[in-house]
């Protein structure tokens, strides 16, 4: 009896170095890097004042400003990179400085590229160009979806179809087979199913919606992609530069900016950082199909809202 219960003893795993080994796990896969106060407070004065006194690298001359400041990208996190051990050197030109091991990315040149990728989209969209948002990400999908129902892009938020740009026709016709499974809901044919086949069907269009129902009425290729997160995305931009679709992206220090045309350093991970980039991509593509003053007047509405 002894025996058998020494053996057991020695058997049974520790409970805490199993916790100790879960946390450590976690703290080097974490995705956001989290500060103390005060490191965050002298990162932000440290890259406030050198925006300060170059203000000119922040602003292109001869393009129009857009409603994001310095201030702004600060406050949503944009400047937090991945751990050191984590970047692509082809990232060097877009890093400030690194913070114990993290790299903090230069906000002047995220401000200089959003400015020339805003102006990309607002001229595809301004040409009726065909536009896709892509973020497959838990925490920035569903900032994405709003963003992309917001201004009228397509969308993908759930999973990226192998092929869905490359072999487009195939696509197509699983995009018809959910049109014409919604219109036998509608006009009531379903009905006529027994009820385990209906349960089928009803399912078969619920998958089908989750993954495709963004991209429901888009006929043709896209004529421009906007990615959150490339190294997520790696298939969508494969596919994109194989067909020559021009592509905006969001790109941390982990990813490479080679493989983007409009590259916008920053944060891919943080919610704030997503949905600032994204919701300005968002606004280019609506000035491009309505003009500035739409936008003058939805942001006014938007403070009597809040008022």
């Amino acid at each position: 009896m002894e025996r058998a219960r020494e053996e057991n003893l020695h058997n049974t795993p520790n409970v805490d170095a199993s916790q100790e080994e879960e946390k450590k796990t976690a703290a080097e896969t974490q995705e956001t890097p989290e500060t103390d106060v005060k490191q965050e407070t002298e990162v932000k004065e440290e890259v406030k004042a050198k925006a300060e006194t170059n203000e000119e690298a922040t602003t292109p001359s001869g393009a129009p400003s857009i409603n994001v400041d310095i201030k702004a990208l600060l406050e949503a996190g944009v400047h937090f990179g991945h751990k050191r051990r984590r970047w692509n050197p082809k990232m060097r030109q877009y890093i400030f400085t690194e913070r114990q091991g993290i790299h903090i990315i230069d906000l002047r040149k995220t401000l200089e590229m959003l400015e020339k990728a805003y102006n990309k989209v607002r001229e595809v969209a301004a040409n009726d160009g065909k536009i896709l948002f892509v973020c497959t990400k838990k925490q920035g999908k569903d900032v994405v979806r709003e963003e992309a129902e917001r201004c009228g892009a397509f969308y993908i938020v759930e999973r990226w179809l192998g092929g869905l740009l490359t072999n487009f026709e195939t696509i197509k016709t699983r995009i018809e087979r959910m049109k014409d499974l919604e219109r036998m809901m509608d006009d009531g044919r379903i009905e006529q199913y027994p009820k385990k086949e209906r349960v089928k069907l009803e399912k078969e269009l619920e998958k089908l919606r989750k993954v495709l129902g963004g991209i429901k009425d888009m006929d043709t290729l896209p004529d421009l992609i906007y990615i959150v997160d490339i190294v997520t995305e790696d298939i969508a931009v494969k596919e994109a530069r194989k067909l020559g679709i021009p592509i905006v992206a969001l790109v941390d220090t982990n990813g490479d900016p080679d493989l983007i045309d409009y590259p916008i350093p920053g944060n891919d991970d943080a919610i704030r950082s997503i949905k600032l980039i994204t919701k300005t991509i968002a606004d280019a593509v609506i000035e491009g199909k309505q003009g500035k003053d739409f936008l003058v007047k939805e942001k006014e509405f938007e403070e009597k809202e809040a008022v």
